[in-house]
């Protein structure tokens, strides 16, 4: 160990930050040449992407079932591989869980992200390995860094801390050799020993899984620090700030850390909440959204303006989109970058360095932009109404949401909407459980501009609208506060990535909430 590594060991952390936040700045600044590198040349950095995935699954189960040492191109691999979901991937995960290794990945599988169900009580185990952490999760981190640098060249950003809500993490007592937790769990404990010199809070907090007593735990050993960037769900961190606000006395949240410069958010649609996030925080502070998932950390906002996420195509994962009309069809089409399109909603299939194969991820995106590649997220293949024919993505209803309470002067924490069925003396309809912050005066009102709203946005319910002939007005009812929470608390989840379902196509998750009014 050299002289000067020593001393930096033996410094506190706030001496350690002094030494190392320069040096890690001056970095991050430098390396944008790397990002230019894959945004210039996309298609062929795809190509090589696929290609090393490729020569890493020579010596696993599945290259060898699928013939993958003979594959020479992306038609090739299209034609001998089918696209996969988790049902499919189970056995595997079983299998690696049970100590078996060299299935999916040539390297060891010892953790996990547990990725929760969102209309059931069943969990996803998604393997994680060292090139899925390193070359994907952590390269991306740095490249969210770097892209913020070359946007805000002037930014003091290392001269603080960042303060991380993140999950929970467990021992998997099936196997000694086996961990799983949240993946920003995971991401936290298997982080680099400085990266804990410029995060708050301490690990012990960060890692709890009684949130309740985390959120306390988090306001109290945070209001002191230096707190330059926020990175967390929007939900759970209202909560947080809201809490923070409470101890203060602040009204906002620039008043407790004055060097407050970006939120980083993530998990659900931003638009319902960004209203109230402005009013709580405060002016002068950036907003940049991140589109990691337990199975790859997939784009994150290059410029706070920019309605998109730049698409990370240079960090172990290969993409395929299917267009979401070939959802369900026995042998679905996918197209590459070369051919998407603006506007158009698409299914990710991806192949990653964590050992997924044409792995269909269940999200709908949008393209925003093309060379370079934005993307939005819409919503999820399954989590959507159409019921009768009204194809209503969540991407419409956060927007409708956002519209309806700017025009009523009102605030949503969180909702959920289901079909409600014809019935000989009803037409169909939807139902909207609401969770406000501001309630509106008029309940009926904020329903007819809810409606309005989705007209606008969605061309396939505006028809089905006409003269209520197959929809009726939506049904709206608001809920009391704590209402989901107590609903997720119920079904064990409670925390982490663990999220309200925003929509179905069938009313099993309403009928579970409308007892607890």
């Amino acid at each position: 160990m050299s002289i000067a590594l020593r001393i930096l060991l033996q410094l506190p952390p706030t001496g350690k930050m002094k030494l190392l936040s320069p040096a890690i700045s001056r970095l991050a600044r430098l390396r944008y040449w790397r990002i230019e590198q894959w945004i210039n040349n996309p298609i062929a950095t795809q190509r090589e992407v696929l290609q090393d995935l490729a020569t890493h699954a020579q010596y696993t189960e599945i290259g060898r079932r699928y013939g993958l040492t003979n594959m020479f191109s992306v038609r090739e691999f299209k034609k001998i591989i089918p696209i996969q979901d988790y049902n499919d991937v189970k056995p595997y995960v079983d299998r690696l869980i049970g100590g078996e290794q060299q299935l999916l990945w040539n390297t060891p599988v010892n953790w996990f992200a547990k990725s929760s169900g969102t209309t059931n009580d069943k969990s996803k185990f998604i393997p994680i390995t060292e090139e899925s952490l390193t070359d994907c999760h952590y390269q991306a981190s740095k490249d969210v860094l770097t892209m913020y640098y070359n946007y805000n060249p002037e930014s003091d950003l290392l001269t603080g801390k960042g303060l991380v809500i993140g999950g929970s993490h467990q021992i998997n007592a099936l196997n000694d050799e086996v961990q799983y937790g949240d993946l920003s769990a995971v991401l936290l404990q298997n982080a680099p020993v400085w990266a804990s010199w410029i995060r708050t809070p301490e690990l012990s907090i960060a890692l709890l899984d009684e949130w309740e007593n985390k959120i306390e735990q988090l306001a109290q050993s945070t209001i002191n620090e230096n707190v330059t960037s926020i990175s967390g769900v929007p939900t759970w961190t209202m909560i947080l700030i809201k809490r923070i606000l409470q101890l203060s006395g602040k009204a906002t949240l620039k008043e407790v850390w004055p060097n407050l410069e970006v939120y980083i958010h993530g998990g659900v649609s931003f638009v319902p909440y960004r209203e109230q996030f402005k009013k709580l925080i405060g002016e002068g502070v950036d907003y940049l959204e991140m589109y990691n998932a337990s199975e790859g950390f997939f784009a994150a906002q290059d410029d706070p303006n920019e309605d998109g996420m730049l698409l990370f195509l240079n960090h172990g994962i290969f993409y395929e989109f299917m267009p979401v009309e070939e959802y369900g069809k026995a042998e679905p089409k996918t197209i590459g970058l070369d051919k998407v399109e603006i506007g158009k909603q698409y299914a990710p299939v991806i192949t990653t360095n964590g050992g997924l194969w044409r792995y269909l991820v269940g999200d709908t995106i949008v393209f925003t932009n093309t060379f370079p590649f934005r993307i939005k997220v819409s919503g999820r293949l399954k989590h959507y109404m159409n019921a009768f024919g009204e194809e209503v993505m969540v991407d419409n209803t956060d927007k409708a949401i956002a519209i309806a309470c700017e025009k009523m002067q009102v605030s949503v924490n969180d909702y959920t909407a289901a079909p409600i069925y014809f019935s000989d003396t009803n037409n169909g309809g939807h139902e909207w459980l609401i969770e406000f912050e501001t309630e509106p005066a008029n309940i009926q009102e904020f329903a007819y501009e809810l409606d309005c709203a989705l007209k606008v946005l969605n061309s396939d319910y505006e028809a089905k609208r006409q003269k209520d002939i197959a929809l009726k007005m939506p049904l709206v009812k608001a809920l009391p506060k704590h209402t989901f929470h107590r609903w997720l608390q119920q079904k064990g989840k409670l925390g982490g990535q663990h999220k309200v379902p925003r929509l179905s196509n069938e009313r099993m998750i309403i009928e579970e909430i409308l007892p607890l009014l």
